[in-house]
């Protein structure tokens, strides 16, 4: 393992060279996905391991990483920047452990890497598993510049660094790649169930809020913590915060406010969440980033019984998001509602098809089976939710619906 800057290289002819940034901690279990997903595209992979006591260090050299390593200094700033401080490439790629790089999107960011003009790249990365903004924005992927450093305590960001050197060097410009870049697995429930990541996660959020007591961005990502763990006017204090002093022209920090004000007002106030909700989607922003004030706008909607919105808005979210299955399912509970079976149906086939693993989906699939007549599909679709129920180690939500579903057909025929 070496602790040694990396020598320099010259680029590559036909591109610009791509150096891959990484920092880790006992990823053992994750940080070969992570490197495959980039072998052949990367010309260096540099990792800069702060601690680990299982095998991490082994994989990531067999895999063909160069691996530095220092003490954990307390946060992520110091940590990235020292990983920048030992790449060599003219574009860095900054990738997680439980992240991996899409192939699809390797063309579209050949093609924005040569040109001159751009300084960083921002990657929509996709969020398996999570309940909400199943999309995300990230400026991961930044030219290898002197100025760009990494802050920030616990969300540590390149962002405030570029934000400076737009001020002092005009020229540059940022784009954003068309296609998802990005897969990110750290938001699958169950790798947010641990209560120790929760505590340290909230410390963390804390401390940074200390530091920016008035900042947008601390206070969302603290103020939608709080919420989620139930101190609701806490979060809703924090949260109007922020927006309070939300610059006019900040619009991702503007959008993640307003929806999470929007959940914490939905239970007692779902007025006024509907209306968070349609100044969050009046924001110029990628309508892949809207997703969720998109999808839980039409949730209310639906309980009021304004399907026809409803059904807009579940329609536009599966056009411009037609690999989440969270659109599809919404949609086929509108369109179930609106009396066409026939659509909700292809609708909840096409959200299995995304993902198999939603017993809820099975369940309402299984009822629009059997307002359509369709007795054995409802029998069967009835079955596979149990099934999963019980595989899920979810037992009494299986009895129960087995319960429900003995009230309607018969499952054993």
């Amino acid at each position: 393992m070496s602790n040694l800057p990396l020598p320099e290289q010259p680029p590559a002819a036909d591109h610009p060279r791509l150096s891959l940034s990484m920092i880790v901690r006992d990823e053992a279990e994750r940080i070969d996905a992570a490197l495959a997903s980039v072998a052949g595209f990367v010309d260096e992979m540099v990792v800069l391991d702060t601690g680990s006591s299982d095998d991490t260090v082994a994989i990531a050299e067999r895999c063909g990483a160069v691996v530095a390593s220092m003490p954990w200094p307390g946060d992520f700033a110091p940590a990235r920047n020292r990983a920048l401080e030992l790449v060599r490439g003219d574009w860095v790629l900054v990738l997680d452990a439980d992240e991996r790089l899409r192939p699809e999107a390797r063309g579209p960011l050949l093609e924005l890497m040569a040109r001159p003009e751009l300084l960083v790249i921002t990657l929509l990365r996709q969020e398996e598993g999570a309940l909400q903004s199943p999309y995300s924005s990230v400026s991961r992927l930044f030219r290898r510049h002197p100025a760009l450093r990494w802050s920030r305590p616990y969300h540590a960001m390149v962002d405030d660094s570029v934000s400076e050197l737009l001020e002092r060097e005009p020229h540059w410009r940022i784009a954003q790649c068309p296609e998802p870049a990005l897969l990110h697995t750290g938001y699958r429930p169950e790798l947010l169930a641990d209560g120790r990541k929760a505590r340290r996660l909230r410390q963390a959020m804390e401390a940074e809020l200390r530091e920016r007591p008035n900042d947008p961005y601390a206070c969302a990502k603290l103020g939608a913590l709080l919420v989620d763990q139930g101190e609701r006017a806490a979060g809703i204090s924090l949260l109007t915060k922020g927006l309070d002093h939300c610059p006019a022209e900040a619009d991702p920090e503007r959008f993640e406010l307003l929806l999470h004000l929007a959940i914490a007002h939905t239970a007692e106030r779902p007025g006024q969440a509907a209306e968070l909700y349609r100044q969050a989607l009046a924001l110029p922003l990628d309508p892949r980033l809207t997703l969720a004030a998109r999808l839980n706008l039409a949730s209310l909607l639906l309980e009021e019984g304004a399907l026809e919105e409803a059904a807009r808005l579940c329609r536009t979210a599966t056009e411009v998001a037609p690999a989440i299955a969270q659109g599809w399912s919404q949609l086929g509970l509108v369109e179930r509602r609106r009396g066409a079976i026939t659509a909700a149906i292809s609708a909840y086939h096409q959200a299995l098809a995304l993902d198999p693993h939603q017993a809820t989906t099975r369940q309402n699939l299984a009822v629009a089976l059997l307002l359509a007549g369709d007795i054995p599909g409802c029998r069967e679709a009835f079955r596979q939710a149990i099934a999963l129920l019980e595989r899920q180690g979810r037992s009494e939500e299986a009895q129960a619906l087995a319960r429900q579903a003995a009230s309607m057909v018969r499952l054993n025929d």
